[in-house]
């Protein structure tokens, strides 16, 4: 019997990135840290996991024509209105 190196599938790979994203996004809340630019950093790790469900979990990474830039154009409207209420 041979050993192989188990390399786990880009699924598996993503789902982990969008843990350790989410427990640093929860991290940040249990310690009560705040400021502008831990917010923002917050808000562009929710754009980030947003844009990772939508090009791999949807599905639509190598789609063209008009889902994939209509959900990414969505995820930047939804991050430029909740930026611009923040700062307002």
């Amino acid at each position: 019997m041979t050993k192989t190196l188990s390399i786990p599938r880009p699924c598996t790979r993503i789902w982990l990135l969008m843990m350790v994203l989410t427990f640093i996004t929860w991290a940040v809340a249990q310690l009560g840290l705040s400021g502008q630019w831990l917010i923002l950093g917050v808000l562009a790790i929710a754009l980030v996991k947003g844009q990772l469900v939508v090009d791999h979990f949807m599905g639509l990474r190598r789609v063209r024509g008009f889902w994939r830039p209509l959900l990414t154009g969505y995820l930047l409207l939804l991050g430029a209105a909740l930026a611009g209420a923040f700062f307002l």
